[in-house]
């Protein structure tokens, strides 16, 4: 084999060195006779903004972050919201805030049922789990893995302001569990300290994980700094990527196939860029048709959040992170999956909209969240090259359901914060404070952020609308799969990155069984 055949020739290449795709990567490469290419848009990830657990707030707006900001939305008085996702080796998994968060049981069984594939029920996805956990809590043969590649510890040497949260749950009714990837997701909910991807006092990102001890083996090339501009076809068969480096255009082949891992915004944008997607915005763009799929670039889903802010009496230092206790909670038993999804945060965070209102120096924040949002949005394009920006409308609080239940959970919040476990830590509520139903809806609509789970784009399923079958191969289209949030029907209940890493390692198996390797 020549030299060029040798650089751009491959059996499998993955497009997105985030969490799925270090996933697919890593897998694929611990075979020595399979040659992978895996491609990342963004750098490396050796900087203390990412290895720090407590730096994560600092990547957001810089280098890492690929600083997406959503359409205008007259549901949250024309605000453009911040849309941060991870740019470099990790992708968000180098960038968040470190949760280890499985998703309820019932998200595993819809998407079992969505696919009309059993390998994505509970039962099967329990597996997965206990397979690629190296868990360092309490043990759970049951439910909790040992000796796996992702190490997950819960948060240590907690803070006051943690437990008092817990603590406060329990005052209210709400149970309280050991940790919150057990048997607290199989059921109504409650609250529980994090678990988190922190490994001797360092971010563990999925790719430190699947991908970083295979950097030297010949048959793994990670490429970074390159974008993927397009797909190369051979009539409806995926054939290799165009790249972009340096102003450098360039082509790479994959044998096998190609795998796109690059996140809810730019999967979809590739595919529409290169002929896959709604037959009406492809001719909008001048885009030759390949394959027409209406599902690409809708369903956009993602969770939003509202700031609750109170004051320390005393100031306090941040812990692991600075996020160390959840809450999920369904405020209906009728519920299959919990509806309430809140987060503590060690300091303030306002919203650019909401500091105006007054920010205490030394606070904490609990996000009232809404862990399955009625909203749906879109990724659309507004022009056919790879530089061209998408333009992203999440569409977050038009639905009714989703702006009654704003206020229901910021409410709850409320309460949470006035129980007696947070004497003596807390003076006292600082935003919003005590407001009437039409000043605190326009608050909701002021403080509505992103809990950066942008997912559903390109979705798993059988109907019209989707995108990819219970194998994640795109319909219509050979040798081309998707792996990452873009496949879920719906968002998981919690933070995103253990699904997507489920999502990665269900790659991999229907790969495996494909070409027998």
């Amino acid at each position: 084999m020549n030299a060029e055949l040798n650089t751009h020739h491959f059996d499998f290449i993955v497009c997105g060195a985030g969490t799925a795709g270090s996933v697919v990567a890593g897998r694929l490469a611990e075979n020595p006779e399979v040659r992978v290419l895996l491609i990342e848009a963004g750098g490396s990830d050796e900087h203390p903004h990412v290895l720090e657990p407590g730096n994560w707030p600092l990547n957001l707006g810089g280098e890492r972050d690929w600083n997406f900001s959503a359409a205008a939305n007259p549901h949250l008085n024309d605000r453009k919201i911040p849309l941060n996702m991870g740019r470099g080796l990790g992708g968000g998994s180098s960038i968040n805030v470190m949760l280890w968060a499985r998703g309820h049981k019932n998200d595993w069984e819809d998407f079992a049922a969505d696919s009309g594939n059993p390998a994505w029920g509970y039962a099967s996805v329990l597996k997965i789990y206990q397979r690629v956990e190296d868990y360092c809590g309490t043990p759970d043969p049951i439910r909790r893995g040992k000796g796996g590649t992702v190490h997950v510890a819960p948060a240590r040497n907690v803070q006051p302001i943690a437990n008092a949260m817990i603590s406060a749950a329990a005052e209210m009714g709400i149970p309280t569990f050991d940790n919150p990837n057990g048997v607290m997701m199989e059921g109504p909910g409650g609250a529980a300290l994090n678990d988190l991807i922190v490994k001797n006092g360092q971010r563990n990102s999925i790719y430190r994980a699947y991908v970083g001890p295979r950097r030297d083996q010949p048959n793994l090339t990670v490429l970074t700094h390159t974008l993927v501009s397009r797909l190369l076809f051979e009539g409806k068969r995926v054939v290799g990527v165009q790249t972009v480096s340096n102003g450098q255009t360039e082509y790479f082949y994959a044998s096998h196939e190609v795998i796109l891992s690059l996140g809810a915004v730019n999967t979809p944008k590739v595919l529409m860029q290169s002929g896959i997607g709604p037959e009406d915005e492809l001719k909008r763009h001048g885009i030759p048709v390949v394959q027409h799929l209406p599902g690409v670039g809708a369903n956009h889903q993602d969770h939003v959040s509202f700031a609750v802010i109170f004051e320390y009496a005393t100031a306090q230092p941040m812990g692991y992170g600075g996020s160390e206790a959840t809450l999920y909670w369904s405020s209906d038993s009728a519920l299959r999956l919990p509806d309430m999804f809140h987060c503590q945060v060690e300091f303030p965070v306002p919203s650019a909209e909401t500091a105006p209102m007054g920010v205490p120096a030394h606070g904490w924040t609990m996000f009232a969240g809404l862990a399955h949002p009625q909203s749906r949005g879109s990724i659309t394009l507004s022009g056919p090259n790879v530089t061209d920006a998408p333009i992203i409308q999440p569409n977050t609080l038009s639905h009714p359901t989703d702006r009654r239940n704003a206020l229901e959970n910021i409410r709850f919040v409320q309460e949470l914060g006035a129980q007696a476990p947070f004497k003596g830590l807390v003076k006292g509520e600082s935003l919003p404070g005590k407001l009437n139903t039409a000043s605190l809806e326009n608050y909701a609509r002021n403080a509505a952020v992103t809990y950066w789970h942008q997912c559903g784009t390109a979705k798993m399923g059988r109907d019209a609308m989707s995108v990819v079958d219970g194998d994640l191969r795109v319909y219509g289209i050979q040798s081309l799969r998707i792996a990452d949030a873009c496949i879920m029907p719906h968002v998981t209940s919690g933070n995103t990155m253990a699904p997507c890493v489920v999502i990665g390692e269900r790659a991999v198996e229907a790969i495996r069984s494909t070409y027998d390797i």
